[in-house]
C-alpha cells in the first residue's frame, strides 16, 4: 500500500516526537502508519462535493492508496499507464458532450505536436497540454470518459480524425458507453504510452548567448562554456535573492543594498552573454552549474519566511557567505581555468564587483 505524501504524514504525527527523523516516509508502512493515512483521507474528503467523494473511494478501489493528499485534491501517480490522476474538490461546468462536471484528470506522456494544438483544443476544452513537460491531461466525471478522451485526441494529434470528427465520435461513444456497449476507445488506450520525460519537449533559448544545457560527454561544454555559466549561475542567485528582499518591509539600507545587487549582478550576466556572442562560446550548463543554482535556491528558502530584523540578519549573513564563495571560486577555480584572454579579463571584473559587494554587506552587519 502506497504511503501518503510527506507532508501529510509529518503533519499526521507532529508532536510525536521532536526528532525530524521520525517524519520520514519508511519503505514498508506500519499497521498504525496505513490506518492513520487512510484515517486521514477519510478525513480529508469527508465535507468534499459527493461526485469527487465518489471519484476518490473509486480510484482508490482500483489503485489503492493515494500518494498525495491535500484538502483540495488527492493525486495517485504511476498507476497503470497514467503519469498521474488527479481528484479535485472543485468541480467545474462543462456542457460536451452533454452537461456535467468535471472533477477528475488523468495525464500521460505524450508528445503533441505543435501544429495540433489548435485541434486538440477544438475538440475538447477540457484537455490540457504541456509540451514543456510532455502531458496531456483530460479532466471529465469519469475515468472512463478521460479514457476516450485521450484516445480521440490522440487520434487527432495523429491526423486520425479531424477535431469536428472526434467531436462527434466522441459523442457517440458515450451514449455507447451508457447503453453498457463498453466500447474499446472507453476503455482502455489505444496507443502506446512513453514513461517519465521521454517525451518532454524543452524548447530552445531565445535570448541570444543565453546557455544551453550540457549534453552528457560532450567535451566542448567544459572549459571556457562552463565557466561562463558558473558566473551565470551565481549572478542568478543574487539576482533572486535581492528580488525577494525587496519585497520585504525592512531598513532602507538594505533595501538599497539589494537593489544594488540586482542591477550589478543582472547587468554582469548580460555583459558575459555579449561577451559569449564576441569569442564565439555558448555558456554550458553542466551539473556543476546546475549544482550550484540548487545551493542558492536552498540558502534563499532557508530564510524566506523570516520577517523584518530576522530577514534583514538572516539576508545580510547570507550575502556574506555567498560573496565570500564567489570570490574563492573566482580566484581558485575560474581564473586558473580561464582560456580566452577577453573573458580572464571580464571575470577579474567580475571579482572587484563582488569584493565590493562583500565590503558593503560587512558594513551594514556591523551596524546591525
Amino acid at each position: 500500500m502506497k504511503a501518503l505524501n510527506l507532508i501529510v504524514l509529518a503533519a499526521l504525527f507532529a508532536g510525536c516526537s521532536s526528532s525530524p527523523k521520525s517524519n520520514r516516509v519508511m519503505p514498508r508502512m506500519s499497521s498504525f502508519s496505513r490506518t492513520a493515512s487512510e484515517n486521514y483521507l477519510e478525513k480529508t474528503v469527508a465535507n468534499w462535493p459527493a461526485r469527487p467523494k465518489l471519484a476518490v473511494q473509486t480510484m482508490r478501489a482500483k489503485y489503492g492508496e493515494p500518494l498525495e493528499v491535500t484538502s483540495e485534491t488527492v493525486t495517485w501517480h504511476d498507476e497503470g499507464p497514467f503519469k498521474r490522476i488527479t481528484v479535485s474538490k472543485t468541480e467545474v461546468a462543462h456542457d460536451f458532450p452533454k452537461p456535467h462536471m468535471d472533477f477528475i484528470e488523468h495525464t500521460v506522456a505524450y508528445a503533441v505536436p505543435v501544429s495540433k494544438v489548435d485541434d486538440l483544443l477544438a475538440f475538447d476544452g477540457s484537455l490540457t497540454i504541456n509540451r514543456t513537460a510532455g502531458e496531456l491531461s483530460a479532466r471529465c466525471d469519469q475515468e472512463a470518459h478521460n479514457i476516450l478522451t485521450l484516445n480521440m485526441a490522440h487520434d487527432v494529434a495523429q491526423g486520425i480524425r479531424t477535431s469536428r470528427e472526434a467531436r462527434n465520435d466522441f459523442s457517440q461513444y458515450v451514449v455507447d458507453h451508457m447503453l453498457g456497449n463498453n466500447p474499446p476507445y472507453a476503455e482502455k488506450l489505444q496507443f502506446e504510452v512513453k514513461r517519465g520525460n521521454l517525451a518532454a519537449f524543452g524548447d530552445s533559448p531565445a535570448i541570444p548567448g543565453a546557455p544551453v544545457r550540457a549534453v552528457a560527454g560532450d567535451k566542448n561544454a567544459r572549459g571556457d562554456a562552463e565557466i561562463m555559466a558558473l558566473v551565470m549561475a551565481t549572478d542568478d542567485n543574487e539576482v533572486l535573492a535581492s528580488t525577494e528582499a525587496q519585497k520585504k518591509s525592512i531598513d532602507d539600507v538594505i533595501i538599497g543594498y539589494a537593489k544594488l545587487l540586482h542591477a550589478e549582478h543582472g547587468k554582469n550576466q548580460s555583459s558575459i552573454m555579449e561577451l559569449g556572442k564576441r569569442i564565439n562560446v555558448v555558456p554550458a550548463n553542466t551539473k556543476a552549474v546546475e549544482d550550484l543554482r540548487a545551493k542558492g535556491a536552498d540558502e534563499l528558502a532557508s530564510i524566506i519566511a523570516l520577517d523584518g530584523k530576522r530577514f534583514e540578519k538572516a539576508f545580510i549573513r547570507t550575502m556574506i557567505k555567498n560573496h565570500r564563495e564567489a570570490l574563492s571560486l573566482i580566484d581558485n577555480s575560474l581564473l586558473p581555468r580561464a582560456k580566452d584572454e577577453q573573458l580572464r579579463e571580464h571575470l577579474s571584473m567580475t571579482r572587484h564587483h563582488v569584493a565590493s559587494h562583500l565590503e558593503q554587506a560587512e558594513g551594514i552587519a556591523s551596524q546591525l
